[in-house]
């Protein structure tokens, strides 16, 4: 099966498992392609944790899961060290960290303690525990969930581990006849446990470096600059987007557009992603008037095309 056909087959099963969400599947698969983290913010019970199930499903990766509380210690989530009597010496258990997919389930319930103890890893790829470095799997994706602020109990992710999420999306409540389908339909879960990979290990990551030979002209990134340069102007937010974030939009544009089937990335490439990729690491100047989300599509408007 050719690479087009693979991918068509892998969203087209997702679609089965999420109904009515194709552009936040296609999104999720954009940004693990593009070997990225993502963060799925909102309300409890829309199906957040069955996407990252069926991601994880669907890619053939080993997966582990972590529900976020606030009791949560550093060390549940990369591991300990215990001490073996028949052995004389302290052994490594490693912690859920050690994954290919890490689904830190409510992230934004955990202190900020634990939740800097993913710094390292959703960066470096590694984690640091008693003094040793010990690498993580390859590949080594993190798919967070996280509620609306304005619940109880929530502490804001702070702008630096923001910033290591490639995504951010939000699913939404159902439309009524992808409802009726949830409604009427298989339980979920049971889906989930039937789903088959549908990518080997050794062509996901030949699709991760076909995503990095994907071509971006001189005009495109002309215009990937005339965009992060209107979000430092001072007009539309506090502060511009970093070129750490320039870099991560521009993978991520060249996912989109592997997805779509072409071998350069077009301008809609960038605009499709780019509320997605830049709105979380941005805040709106105060007369702004209206979120991140949505000031990210008036600066889409206003910035002119190549």
């Amino acid at each position: 099966m050719h690479t087009p056909q693979k991918l068509k087959a892998l969203l087209d099963q997702l679609n089965t498992v999420i109904a009515g969400k194709a552009q936040q599947v296609q999104d999720s698969v954009a940004c693990l392609l593009a070997g990225g983290h993502l963060l799925i913010e909102d309300v409890p019970g829309v199906g957040k944790t069955t996407l990252a199930h069926a991601l994880a499903r669907s890619f053939g990766l080993q997966f582990s899961r972590v529900q976020f509380t606030a009791d949560l210690m550093p060390s549940d989530l990369t591991g300990v060290s215990v001490y073996e009597r028949a052995s004389e010496s302290f052994v490594f258990h490693p912690g859920p960290v050690f994954a290919q997919v890490l689904l830190a389930d409510e992230i934004n319930r955990a202190s900020p303690k634990t939740q800097s103890a993913l710094l390292e890893a959703m960066e470096e790829r590694q984690v640091t525990v008693e003094g040793a470095t010990r690498a993580l799997p390859e590949p080594f994706f993190v798919i967070a969930t996280q509620n609306p602020l304005d619940q109880l109990g929530t502490f804001a992710l702070p702008e630096s581990q923001l910033d290591r999420f490639l995504m951010r999306i939000s699913l939404g409540y159902p439309d009524r006849p992808a409802e009726r389908a949830l409604l009427a339909g298989q339980d979920r879960r049971d889906l989930l446990d039937q789903l088959p990979a549908q990518l080997s290990l050794a062509e996901l990551r030949q699709l991760q470096q076909q995503v990095l030979a994907v071509h971006a002209s001189e005009p495109l990134l002309d215009y990937l600059q005339d965009l992060l340069a209107a979000t430092r102007n001072g007009r539309w937010f506090v502060q511009g987007l970093s070129p750490r974030a320039g870099i991560a939009i521009l993978r991520a544009a060249k996912a989109q557009a592997l997805l779509a089937g072409r071998d350069y990335v077009a301008p809609d490439d960038v605009q499709a992603i780019l509320p997605q990729a830049a709105a979380h690491r941005l805040v709106p100047t105060q007369h702004a008037g209206r979120g991140a989300l949505d000031q990210v599509r008036a600066l889409l408007e206003a910035v002119p095309l190549p």
